[in-house]
């Protein structure tokens, strides 16, 4: 079955929990606050397109193409891009909020994250390197062999890394942020 195409259209305000959006692929398509709430968009591309303002909480995404998208002020909570097809996987967020989310096993270097709150996020066998986490709340984040190298943690906050089960390589981190790193050796930082 083909795709339908649609091309450089602005949509505004649409509940797509009570739209079918199947077999469709958007390029250059800007979403302003746009419910996709518990939505099936499996199967659907996205290509440059923007999202500001929109709701993906909890949306079915199977195989699900996100190429050089960007999340602003979007709620993404428990959304698992590891689902997402991954040939070309690009995306960017601004002010979004990303908790419980997966990138599990992902590849998705420099990717920007700017005032992002990714607590309880699963950034397990992903590879993040050279993204930049800027102003980010990483409470109880997953790291676990996770590439971060050349990663920029030097305004994130509340992260908990094993620089032995990661690759940290040239990976930035804050004075302040120490304590992130340090915490498996069970030592104070005064």
């Amino acid at each position: 079955m083909s795709s339908k195409i649609t091309e450089d259209k602005k949509f505004e305000k649409i509940d797509y929990s009570e739209a079918s959006i199947k077999n469709q692929k958007f390029e250059n398509c800007e979403f302003s606050y746009c419910n996709f709430n518990s939505c099936d968009i499996s199967g659907i591309t996205f290509v440059d397109c923007t999202f500001d303002n929109c709701d993906f909480s909890m949306s079915r995404n199977k195989d699900t193409a996100l190429k050089a998208v960007r999340f602003i002020d979007c709620k993404l909570v428990g959304f698992n891009f590891n689902d997402c097809n991954d040939f070309l996987f690009s995306v960017d967020f601004e002010n979004c909020n990303l908790s419980y989310s997966s990138f599990f096993e992902l590849k998705l270097p420099k990717t920007q994250f700017k005032n992002c709150n990714l607590e309880k996020v699963d950034f397990a066998s992903a590879d993040i390197s050279s993204s930049v986490f800027d102003n980010c709340d990483l409470k109880n984040a997953i790291f676990d062999f996770t590439n971060m190298e050349k990663a920029n943690f030097q305004n994130a906050v509340n992260y908990i890394i094993n620089p032995e089960s990661n690759r940290i390589n040239k990976a930035v981190f804050a004075k302040e942020g120490l304590v992130g790193l340090l915490g498996k050796y069970d030592i104070v930082v005064a």
